[in-house]
């Protein structure tokens, strides 16, 4: 679908210009004015009589001025014609008659004589429409309200829509009322004679669509338009309509303009320049606009349209920032493209860059010098001014500005001003620039960065030296921190990352209270310990079985274990399952009991033969019998007692792979076994000497 219609006119001046023309899709004439007036359009032609003109017999409306537009009336979508919208302005002219029977002492006058500056202002205006070989008139009706009417001033306008013309037409139109009571105004105007151009966008691609007459030859060239200089031609076809020609948006510029004519001897050529305003075409021209050194020290701005800019030369230091521009001392210069410039320099340097600025914007940025000369350098540059009397004054250009060289400040340029000024009076820096009011130096800062680091490593091999002596002075101590290191590894290292999902049955809040001290001494190792009673809303949330499918997942495939804490009722529920395949109905457990919710996939895993090295058992040896564990779990993994067996439960959950420590296992195993032991003896307590207990059991478990 068409972007944008275009109109090529010559009628607009010698530098023809591009208009954006409404398009009208109303196939019938119609007429509209403007706030607080009425109008209306009479239907049909009617006939071009203008008459004599008449004397106003009081206030009347009339023509004062007309005003025309090119729009578009489109039968369908691209199907249209070139029409013109005329607007008339209306003003009012006369005066009401004073009347003379006014009654004396202040009386109102007779009422029907106030009648008429009461009523609203009516006029016909007409129209009249020429155009060879066309000829029409349109009469419209205008009312105006009472409060509008004031004698001399304009009231608003009238707009009719619309006569077609062809292209290249001279059209005439006229417009006076009926009566008429001043001369007629009259309107000449010249239509273009070029053919319409449809710009329309597709993707990446931009189509100028030509839509001239079959058969039709005529010339198309597209040229950059620069102001500067004379204009550069870039694309030319001689081609016969219609035609459509394809550009990339990557060729659109500002300048690009476009020039039609037909191919006949002696034909004028039309130019316009549809993408002046184009923001996607002025995005393009900085991108293709490009910076070019001229040696020794000259340069250009290499643009295909003309660029209002300025540019000047900055200091770039390698890995310090942005380009310092160096205005003052030197100044800005206005640039014009593809011209050869040069800055009034003595020598060019790496650092040295060109900035090009529009509207105070940076625009472009090039060290032009870089790659004749290298890369950038790690020179200091060295402002020297001077004034009257031949004062001079030298600072350091650095990126919090210019430093003084002999001044206290703590800069790199300040704590090495003596230095810097030393090689600037033996000829070691290179002068870049020079006049009467100042100069640039470019100093070398290579010495003094290779003093930096040495110093440097010279300070690193004395702190060295220093901790050497103090490790030979203090040998007792060192090999006591280096003995507690080893412990803390050693410790560590077993179970560190390794993570355990504790399946116990909840028979009372004393066992509960257990199981709470046994997961808090084991996540002390440290060991990552996951049990339900730490999880009571995600098991609400989720459900006992779905939290257990998703816990044991997870620990399984990280490698970490699941440890099945067996008790009396842990035992009762396996053997109720073992026994009819499926939980017991008359089964009491609580909604929170995730041991019942999880036998559906523990015991597949031991009939399978999948629990070894993925599973351990555990029971408290004050609580349960050995021999009540079901066969079928103490022939597939180890099942060990609590606290008697703890190193060997501490092993296998730490795993094959971790490192040892002779001892240092007995010892985590006292650790826990003397957590456990005031809770294993509440568990052995008649159940009213355990009430005490209850509610911290309950809140060491909560933990959500």
């Amino acid at each position: 679908m068409p972007v944008r219609w275009f109109l090529l006119s010559l009628a607009l001046g010698p530098s023809p210009v591009v208009l954006s023309l409404e398009r009208l899709m109303e196939p019938r004439d119609a007429a509209r004015c403007s706030p607080g007036l009425s109008c209306h359009l009479w239907d049909g032609d009617v006939l071009c009589l203008p008459g004599a003109v008449e004397p106003a017999p009081g206030p009347v409306l009339v023509p004062t001025r007309l005003q025309t537009e090119l729009v578009l009336r489109c039968h369908e979508e691209t199907d249209c014609n070139l029409c013109v919208r005329v607007s008339v302005h209306l003003a009012v002219r006369g005066h009401w008659e004073e009347p003379d029977n006014e009654e004396p002492f202040g009386r109102a006058a007779d009422p029907e004589l106030e009648e008429p500056r009461n009523a609203s202002l009516q006029a016909q205006v007409v129209l009249s429409f020429q155009a060879y070989p066309t000829a029409r008139c349109v009469l419209l009706e205008v009312q105006v309200p009472t409060a509008l009417v004031q004698p001399g001033q304009s009231v608003g306008s009238v707009t009719f829509d619309c006569f077609e013309a062809a292209l290249g037409a001279e059209v005439r139109i006229w417009s006076y009322t009926q009566p008429r009571y001043q001369a007629e105004l009259n309107f000449i105007q010249r239509l273009p004679a070029l053919p319409w151009l449809n710009v329309s966008a597709d993707g990446e691609d931009v189509h100028l669509v030509l839509d001239v007459p079959e058969e039709q030859h005529f010339g198309l060239s597209l040229y950059w338009n620069q102001a500067q200089g004379p204009t550069k031609p870039w694309w030319h076809r001689n081609l016969t309509g219609p035609q459509t020609i394809t550009l990339n948006h990557t060729d659109l510029v500002p300048c690009l303009c476009i020039q039609v004519w037909p191919l006949e001897p002696d034909s004028v050529r039309t130019s316009i320049c549809p993408f002046t305003n184009d923001t996607r075409a002025h995005r393009n021209l900085w991108r293709r606009a490009r910076l070019q050194l001229l040696p020794p020290r000259g340069w250009r701005l290499v643009s295909p349209c003309s660029l209002p800019t300025e540019a000047t030369l900055c200091w770039q230091a390698p890995g310090r920032g942005s380009c310092q521009p160096l205005v003052p001392p030197l100044t800005r210069e206005n640039v014009t493209v593809n011209e050869a410039l040069e800055f009034p320099l003595l020598n060019g340097h790496p650092n040295l860059c060109v900035q090009v600025s529009s509207w105070e914007k940076l625009q472009l940025q090039e060290c032009l010098w870089s790659e004749s000369l290298g890369p950038p350098k790690d020179d200091m540059l060295l402002v020297e001014t001077r004034g009257p009397q031949d004062n001079r004054s030298i600072c350091a250009l650095e990126p919090s500005g210019c430093t003084p060289l002999l001044s206290g400040a703590s800069t790199r340029a300040a704590r090495l001003g003596e230095q810097l000024l030393q090689d600037l009076q033996s000829g070691q820096c290179l002068q870049l620039w020079k006049n009467d009011l100042g100069a640039l130096w470019a100093c070398p800062m290579d010495k003094y960065t290779h003093q930096r680091w040495a110093l440097v490593w010279l300070a690193c091999l004395l702190f060295a030296a220093v901790l050497f002596l103090l490790l030979l002075l203090k040998k007792n101590h060192v090999k006591g921190w280096l003995r507690l290191l080893k412990e803390d590894v050693y410790s560590g290292a077993a179970a560190r990352g390794r993570a355990a999902l504790l399946l116990y049955s909840a028979d009372d809040a004393g066992f509960e209270r257990l199981v709470g001290t046994l997961a808090s001494a084991l996540c002390q190792l440290p060991l990552r310990v996951v049990v339900d009673l730490w999880s009571r809303r995600e098991l609400s949330a989720q459900g006992s079985l779905a939290w257990f499918h998703a816990q044991r997942l997870q620990i399984l495939q990280e490698g970490g274990m699941v440890i099945l804490l067996f008790s009396p009722g842990a035992v009762a529920l396996c053997q109720e399952w073992l026994q009819d395949g499926t939980s017991a109905s008359g089964a009491q457990h609580r909604p929170h009991d995730a041991f019942a919710a999880s036998l559906s996939c523990v015991l597949p895993d031991f009939l399978q033969g999948r629990a070894p090295g993925r599973y351990v058992g555990a029971y408290f040896d004050s609580l349960l019998h050995p021999d009540a564990v079901p066969a079928l779990f103490r022939a597939a993994v180890p099942v060990l007692a609590l606290p008697s067996q703890l190193p060997d439960f501490l092993r296998t959950l730490r795993g094959p792979g971790a490192a040892a420590r002779p001892g240092g296992l007995r010892n985590r195993a006292q650790q826990v076994s003397r957590a456990l032991q005031p809770a294993l003896d509440s568990c052995l307590q008649p159940p009213g000497a355990r009430e005490t207990g209850l509610e911290m059991g309950l809140e060491a478990g909560d933990r959500t």
